[in-house]
């Protein structure tokens, strides 16, 4: 990433449907080159930051500023900013090299040209042998590859991705998510990526942020804001339990449980369901005052209906939200 001026300073951005806040107060810089990864549920209002950013929605206030020119108010088509969506919408009737060609042969570039570049495109996206096929002959994994191909051959300043992998089968996820990272890499390319998929939002993300409840929260690189999720809100969506200490709330980690001896002081529990996932057993109980934990571990583990204490090894102090 560049230590120059930011390629994109989003100020105090705001959004709302008939007068119904979305987000509101949004700021943060992307700088060039960076992959950013905004992590937050569904309807937290993701896409429509995007579409903002991208100039498909008008924001209801605040800035949107690329290279430092102001394009808040800017139609999509003269941003430099292209927004990808969950559905690749290829032209249906356009063979996977006309589908990346596309763009650039209608700015009129030279034909050799392009012709390299969608060459190199289809070698990095594994496309190879795929150049004269029609989109309703490839896989959902195919189909995103030309997508992504398509969009870095129109050269964009920023790609805007919209859970580009929410529809595609487990086994190829993390192929493709590595290879959607190193192909923008190799181009150089800034990147802005939605996702409610905390994992997937914490191996891509140079940055990532966590949006909801209208705002955007503990914003910085993935090991701090899985580290140091700072609220009870960002600690519950990133998959801590959280519990009362003398000190206040802490977020404990389903892997930081422990099963404490019966006698021993701690937190009273009942087991509701047990079972292996894969190498360990996850645990899901319900403590004496009613809340809902999960617990991760080797060890061998009580029967559902089962009364335990537990305790835990590490837990981050949380800010009441």
């Amino acid at each position: 990433m560049s230590s120059s001026s930011p390629l994109l300073e989003v100020r105090a951005l705001s959004a709302a449907w008939d007068g119904v806040p979305v987000f509101r107060d949004i700021s943060f810089d992307l700088a060039e080159g960076e992959f950013l990864v905004l992590l937050g549920p569904n309807g937290c209002g993701k896409t429509t930051l995007l579409r903002c950013l991208a100039g498909l929605e008008r924001p209801a206030g605040g800035t949107v500023r690329l290279d430092g020119v102001d394009v808040t108010h800017l139609p999509p088509h003269q941003r430099g900013i292209v927004l990808m969506f969950q559905d690749p919408a290829l032209f249906p009737h356009r063979s996977v090299y006309e589908n990346i060609a596309y763009a650039p042969l209608l700015k009129h570039r030279p034909v050799a040209e392009v012709k390299e570049e969608v060459t190199r495109l289809v070698d990095l996206l594994h496309l190879s042998g795929f150049e004269d096929r029609r989109p309703d002959q490839l896989s959902g994994g195919e189909l995103q590859r030309v997508a992504l191909a398509r969009t870095l051959a129109a050269r964009p300043r920023l790609v805007l991705l919209d859970e580009p992998f929410a529809s595609i089968d487990v086994e190829l996820k993390a192929e493709l998510r590595s290879e959607f990272r190193q192909v923008l890499r190799a181009f150089g390319t800034s990147a802005i990526h939605v996702t409610h998929d905390r994992e997937e939002g914490l191996f891509l993300g140079d940055r990532v942020g966590l949006l909801f409840d209208g705002g955007l929260h503990a914003f910085g690189r993935p090991s701090y804001v899985f580290g140091s999720p700072g609220s009870i809100r960002a600690a519950r969506f990133l998959g801590y339990n959280v519990l009362s200490a003398p000190s206040g709330p802490v977020g404990v980690l389903p892997t930081d449980l422990r099963l404490l001896p019966p006698a021993a002081e701690g937190i009273g529990a009942t087991v509701l369901v047990a079972g292996p996932v894969g190498r360990e057993n996850q645990v899901v109980l319900r403590t004496d005052d009613g809340q809902r934990l999960e617990m991760r571990t080797t060890d061998a583990v009580p029967l559902p209906g089962a009364h335990v204490r537990l305790g835990w090894e590490r837990a981050v102090p949380l800010a009441p939200d």
